[in-house]
Formats: structure tokens, C-alpha cells, sequence
């Protein structure tokens, strides 16, 4: 790279903000927001400065690493490879492909070169015991678009730039800048909310920093959200407030609901979520009588006992008050790579209990199972026992519930490999790890949270640097390593047309399949005159097929569909090259009924899975809620998002904020005082680390941020392992789940917290 400045993606988390980076002498010399950046508008948070940060760390990997009696050592690439496929297939044929584990991470949603190739390594490997993030995160979100829309990633996204209205409950988007709904800038576009009269509420144990900055805020109670929400279905019902706009007739079992919500009136569930009955009615008219209006749940909501039934009401009220598909209210987008409509193309909609994991029986969902269960598939013998185990770009250790039994479990595996550039406290389990290339070193296109984006957009980044001769980006691996797996399997070597389509593949990368998904996409070639003569003959053709063939989904997709001629047309790779800033494909469009996959067409308002689940929300309801213990949630710092990004000195600097954050009252009543140590504990696993009281939190609430952790031993992190923190997840039940959807219960578990003795037992890690 020339001096000079470079236009970018920040991958770094779910904003996708544009960054202009300044290169003086090959290196990085300033990252600054991109001005003319259509989505993000110049914004940027801290965290990028961190992309510099992670390019020139001296301990990130560069070269594969084999563990050794005394200590690691680098190895060839080839060497690497060899021995990686042999001991993953002497497992599979001494145990059956069970055998391997396989867990994915975040960043590779991050990476279209990644988010390409993996399907091929998972195919070669072969094995159902699969895990991911999404257990630990948004699976209830999947799961709802599922069930009521027909496929697991059609999310609808609040049009925030054109709503008068923003209820968002359990998310804290000030930290995030959003989460299923990647919105860079939410201060700056709540600010034009509010100018244009708006407003902006949030619903949350604690008052976060979206909190801060809203007109109306109310605390609730951890675990209630799902009661709130029945109670705000059941007022729009009893007033005659129920009028479903774009979706009217599109909408069945509207009568189902009714009938579920009946007990759920605002004065019964006052006590319980610690919100009065007025507020609650008063929450349902708003978003009732407010034609342009949102309301959006996330994290706090999501990995909770009532995950997957709080994720679905959510989603009820925006349908029921004819938010759905309707400018400010909450909208499907158009990207310019359809992976929803390409999905469903090859029956990848999206699937979920097709089966059950071995040991607690668990549903799969997409072809994972929920990752809290991985350790009792590590740990317990018998047929399907995972005996190697094999990462990609995930921290499971510090990221799962109960990382002191994971961590156990990893021990004992017979054979581990990690791609990953770091030796954290997962991979420093792993006997070989494969370090993939940087980001600033390979291109970047964001083929996941455009999906999610609130206006619809498309950019694509050039490589900033070469990357070192003898190195390998992430999505070389992923194909070396299947390919090699294949050949071990067929006895080492395969049938020639196979061979010569593993090569082309491992030559083409994954840019070429890029621009031929975004030339025929709904932007891509114009048709013009061509388009004129092709499209008769062409309808004609159409129409003579059955409604589920094949080449009407890809017509469906192709610029050629009548519904996307209003769109802008010419996308490809060239094009974006040719505006490094990126290309603004316009804000989010109506798309009912087109965008529905549901078997019959229409919006499935009632699903039987969460009207079962209605039983178990009224036996809450029945419960006392009095309570001595405390209940434990979660929080997300802007400078902070995975436990990857600690080893930045820029970014963990200053005043710890790994901190539990307690209510004055429960602390005079513990007799704790401001900054002391504490141990935070429960059922024999403890942490500990310092207080925090504050106002900003619910009383019987204590709050402790994820990610951190960084004090075991065996790592190669040093900045991280001098701001260690602790993990919030070594005190979490992992066999705490949500019923619904398998979701890890990461809110509201009970915990106990006192004064830490110097010299105590404790089982911090």
C-alpha cells in the first residue's frame, strides 16, 4: 500500500462503519471516520482505533504453531495441514464422525471469505456435533423469523431514520450501535428522531448509556420481560387497538393469540416485572396510536428463561399495530447479496428439533446444537463422545456459560486444532493452531449485517496491506483443510473431477463469487434493451413452470423481476470499486407480500411452540416473586465487545470497567462499600472483582460485563492478562436454558455476592 488514504468497513462489530485510514511509510498513521460513508456518516466509535492495534501486534499468530513437551513451536503450512487432516481423521475412524466438535465464533460472520468456505470444512468434517455463538446470543431472534415469516434470517429491522417512535427493550445500542439492527450513529440519528418530534424509550434492568439519552425509561425486573409484553398484547385486544396495516391478510391464528394473552392483564404483572399497570397501557397505546413507530428487544431479552416466547411477542406487538413492513415501523431489507432468498433457493431456510443432542437432549437449530451443552459432550463417554475438537475464531472458554467445565473438557480432548491468531484461553488447548491472515490484509465485504442494516447499502474494501508470502487468509484454510479431510477419507486421493474442482475452488476465492452474486442480484446488470427482449420470452417461460421451480426463485432474484425495477441498477464488483465509500442503495422499501417463505404465504401470528410455552410464563406468574438473592445480567462497554480485542493497550487503558455494578440499598444491606473487592458466587463457582454501587442499576440486580477473564495461564495475551477482569460466565449454569429455543440463560440467574476474605477459597480462574 502506497501512502496515502484507504476507505474501509470497520469489522469490528455489528456497525459496519466506514473509516478512513491514513498510510504514511506502509504503515497506519490515523483511522477517522468516512464522511461520505452512506450508512455511517463519518461516525465512529473507539474501538477502531483498534483495527491498527490488531494488524501490528507482535503477539498475534503469523505462522501455524504445534504444541510441544516444552512449549510451541512454529511449523510449515503444509506440515500444518497434513497433520491436522490425519489426526482428525484417525478420530473419525476410530469413533465416527461424532467424534469431532466443531464450534464457531462471531468474527467469521464478519468475513465474507470465511462466511464462504466454511460450509465446504463443515461437509468434510462431517460431524452434527456442531456449535456456534448463536446459542449465546440470538437464536430466539432466529428461531421467531422462523416460525412467523419462514426463514431463520429474515429479521425486521426498525426504520430508525423515519420513525416518531423507538421503544427498545433489554438492547442497549448506545454501547452496540445496535445489535439485529446494525444502525452506526444512534446517537446522532436519536438526536434527528427527537428534532423531528420523536421519541425514545427503554425498558431495562439497568439504565444504560441508550438509557441515558431516552425521554422515558423504566426499570423491570431480569427474566419479566416476556410478562411485560403479554400484558401490552392484552391491552391492545381490550381496547380495540389491534389493526395490522400492511400485513391485513397476510395475518392467521390472530384469535389463537387473543386467548393466550387473556390472563395477562397489566395489574397482574405489575408486581412481577416492578412496572405499574398505568405505564404498561400506557406503553401499548403509544405504540398502537404512533403511525410511525418501532419496538425492538435484543440481548437482555433474548438469552433469558423466557427468551424465545419474549423474542415472539416482540415481534406480535410490531405485527399487531401494523408497524410491520411500514415506513418507521419495522422493515424487511433488500440487500444487494440476497442471503435470504438465495437460502431458501437451496432449502437453507432454516430448520429447527430435526434432532437432539446426545446427552440432555437438546434441539438443533440450522444444524447446531445449543453450545451450553458442549462440554457434556466432551466430558460424558459413550457412543457420539466428541474426542477432537476443532475452533474457528471463537473463544468459547470466556464466551460459554460455565467456562471452568469447558475449560476442563478441552483438556482432555485427544486432538484440537484452532484457526485463530491468538493464543487465548481457548486455543492454548489446541494442538496445532492456524493463524489466518489480518483483516487490513484481505478484502472485505459485509455479507451478513447488510441484512440488518436500517438502510440499504453495499461497499466494498480493498486489502490495505499484502499480506506476509508465507501466510494464508482464513478462507484458504478452510478449503485446505476440507480438501485434505476429503482425500483422507477416499484413501488419499480423490477421482479427478473432484480433485480439479477442489483446485479451482482453492484458485477462484471467494471476490469472483462475490461479484457474480452481486451482478445478479436485485441491483445488479441493468437489463436495458437486452432486458426488453429477453423478458417476454422469458415470462413466458416462467409461467409454464410450477410456482417452486428453480428458475423462478432465480428470476426472483435476478434484476429481471418486475419488483426490483425501481431499485438502482449496474452492482458488481467493479462498480463498488470504483466508490470506496460505498454505494447507497436507498432507505428500507415495503416488501410484503414477496419477501413472506411461509408454506402458505402467510404471517404465522401463533406458532404451537410458544403457545405451549404459555403455561410455563402463567406459573411465573404465579410464583411469589419475593426473593433474597440477587440476579446477575450481563453489559457491553463501547471500547469493550469480544474478549479478542483486549489485547489492545488503547482500548482497556484507564479506570477498570470490568466492575460488579450494585443498587446502594442491597450494598448497605450487605454492608459492602464502593470499590471493594467482592465475590460474586454461585452454587460453589465464584469470581472476584470490584464493586461498583450505583443508582443506574435495579434493585436485587448486579451487573458484571462479558468477555473478560484473561488470567489463566498458558495464554500469549499480555495486555489482556494485565487487565484480566473475570468472567462473568465462570459462575453462569450451563445447564440453565431456555426451553423454547435451547438459548443459554445468560440474565437473571440467582447468584450470592459478599465481602471477598484475602486468602479465601475461591475458584476464580
Amino acid at each position: 500500500m502506497h501512502n496515502g488514504t484507504h476507505y474501509r468497513t470497520c469489522h469490528l462489530c455489528e456497525a459496519m462503519c466506514g473509516v478512513a485510514i491514513e498510510v504514511q511509510n506502509g504503515k497506519v498513521a490515523a483511522i477517522k471516520g468516512d464522511d461520505n460513508d452512506p450508512l455511517s456518516r463519518g461516525h465512529i466509535c473507539p474501538k477502531a482505533v483498534a483495527l491498527q492495534d490488531l494488524h501490528e501486534d507482535p503477539e498475534r499468530l503469523r505462522r501455524p504453531v504445534r504444541k510441544t513437551a516444552t512449549g510451541w513451536e512454529e511449523m510449515s503450512w503444509d506440515e500444518a495441514f497434513d497433520l491436522v487432516a490425519r489426526r482428525l481423521h484417525e478420530v473419525r475412524k476410530a469413533h465416527g464422525r461424532n467424534s469431532i466438535g466443531v464450534y464457531l465464533g462471531n468474527p467469521n460472520v464478519h468475513n465474507h471469505g470465511a462466511a464462504m468456505t466454511i460450509t465446504p470444512l463443515l461437509r468434510a468434517i462431517g460431524t452434527q456435533n456442531r456449535f456456534s455463538a448463536t446459542s449465546n446470543d440470538q437464536l430466539p431472534h432466529m428461531l421467531a423469523s422462523l416460525e412467523i415469516f419462514g426463514h431463520q434470517v429474515l429479521f425486521p429491522i426498525p426504520d430508525i431514520d423515519r420513525t416518531d417512535l423507538f421503544i427498545c427493550i433489554g438492547g442497549n445500542p448506545m454501547a452496540s450501535n445496535g445489535s439485529l439492527m446494525t444502525v452506526p450513529d444512534f446517537r446522532g440519528r436519536v438526536k434527528e428522531l427527537k428534532k423531528r418530534g420523536g421519541k425514545l424509550v427503554v425498558i431495562d434492568p439497568r439504565r444504560t448509556e441508550t438509557a441515558r439519552i431516552a425521554d422515558d425509561f423504566h426499570f423491570i425486573r431480569p427474566g419479566t420481560d416476556a410478562l411485560l409484553l403479554m400484558a401490552m398484547v392484552h391491552t391492545l385486544f381490550a381496547e380495540n387497538l389491534v389493526s395490522t396495516g400492511a400485513a391485513t391478510g397476510l395475518v392467521k391464528d390472530q384469535d389463537l393469540l387473543q386467548l393466550a394473552v387473556l390472563s395477562f392483564t397489566p395489574e397482574a404483572v405489575a408486581s412481577h416485572t416492578g412496572i405499574n399497570p398505568d405505564t404498561i397501557r400506557g406503553l401499548a397505546r403509544q405504540l398502537a396510536t404512533t403511525p410511525r413507530a418501532a419496538l425492538h428487544t435484543r440481548m437482555g431479552t433474548s438469552t433469558q428463561a423466557f427468551g424465545g416466547t419474549t423474542t415472539w411477542l416482540a415481534y406480535c406487538l410490531n405485527i399487531l399495530t401494523g408497524k410491520l413492513d411500514a415506513p418507521g415501523g419495522v422493515m424487511f431489507t433488500q440487500p444487494a447479496v440476497d442471503l435470504v432468498a438465495l437460502g431458501a433457493l437451496v432449502g437453507q431456510a432454516g430448520h429447527f428439533g430435526n434432532r437432539y443432542s446426545r446427552v440432555r437432549k437438546l434441539p438443533e437449530f440450522g444444524g447446531e446444537y445449543p453450545s451450553s451443552t458442549m462440554a457434556d459432550e466432551i466430558l460424558t463417554p459413550g457412543e457420539g463422545q466428541i474426542r477432537a475438537f476443532v475452533t474457528v475464531a471463537g473463544n468459547p472458554v470466556l464466551s460459554n456459560p460455565n467456562g471452568q467445565r469447558l475449560d476442563e473438557a478441552l483438556a482432555g480432548l485427544d486432538f484440537m486444532v484452532s484457526v485463530d491468531y491468538y493464543l487465548n484461553e481457548t486455543t492454548r488447548h489446541a494442538d496445532v493452531i492456524l493463524p489466518p491472515t489480518a483483516a487490513l490484509e484481505r478484502s472485505h465485504y459485509d455479507l451478513i449485517f447488510s441484512m440488518m442494516a436500517v438502510r440499504n447499502q453495499a461497499k466494498y474494501s480493498e486489502a490495505l496491506f499484502e499480506p506476509a508470502q508465507d501466510s494464508r487468509h482464513d478462507w484458504q484454510i478452510n478449503l485446505e483443510l476440507a480438501h485434505r479431510l476429503e482425500r483422507q477419507r477416499k484413501g488419499g486421493k480423490l477421482p479427478l473431477q473432484a480433485e480439479l474442482g477442489w483446485q479451482a475452488f482453492k484458485k477462484l476465492g471467494p471476490d469472483p463469487i462475490l461479484d457474480v452474486l452481486l451482478r445478479t442480484g436485485p441491483y445488479g446488470a441493468n437489463p436495458g434493451r437486452v432486458g426488453g427482449v429477453i423478458k417476454p420470452v422469458l415470462d413466458k417461460v416462467l409461467g409454464i413452470l410450477p410456482e417452486r421451480h428453480p428458475l423462478k426463485g432465480l428470476a426472483r432474484l435476478s434484476p429481471l423481476n418486475p419488483q426490483w425495477q425501481h431499485m438502482p441498477k449496474g452492482l458488481s464488483l467493479s462498480a463498488l470499486k470504483k466508490s470506496p465509500s460505498g454505494v447507497d442503495l436507498g432507505p428500507l422499501q415495503p416488501t410484503l407480500p414477496q419477501r413472506l417463505f411461509t408454506r402458505d404465504g402467510k404471517i404465522n401470528l401463533a406458532p404451537r411452540r410458544y403457545l405451549a410455552d404459555v403455561e410455563r410464563l402463567q406459573a411465573l406468574l404465579d410464583q411469589p416473586e419475593a426473593s433474597t438473592s440477587l440476579q446477575l445480567i450481563g453489559r457491553r462497554h463501547v471500547r469493550s465487545n469480544n474478549s479478542w480485542m483486549h489485547n489492545s493497550q488503547r482500548l482497556v487503558k484507564g479506570k477498570s470497567r470490568c466492575t460488579v455494578i450494585m443498587h446502594p440499598e442491597d450494598a448497605q444491606n450487605r454492608k459492602l462499600e464502593d470499590g471493594a473487592q467482592v465475590q460474586v458466587q454461585k452454587d460453589g463457582r465464584a469470581v472476584v472483582l470490584p464493586l461498583e454501587v450505583s443508582e443506574d442499576i435495579m434493585p436485587g440486580v448486579v451487573s458484571i460485563p462479558h468477555g473478560w477473564g484473561h488470567s489463566r495461564p498458558g495464554t500469549g495475551q499480555s495486555v489482556a492478562s494485565a487487565h484480566a477482569g473475570a468472567s462473568i460466565n465462570d459462575i453462569l449454569d450451563d445447564t440453565e436454558t431456555d426451553p423454547v429455543s435451547g438459548t443459554s440463560v445468560l440474565n437473571g440467574q440467582a447468584v450470592e455476592v459478599k465481602v471477598w476474605q484475602t486468602g479465601a477459597q475461591s475458584k476464580q480462574a
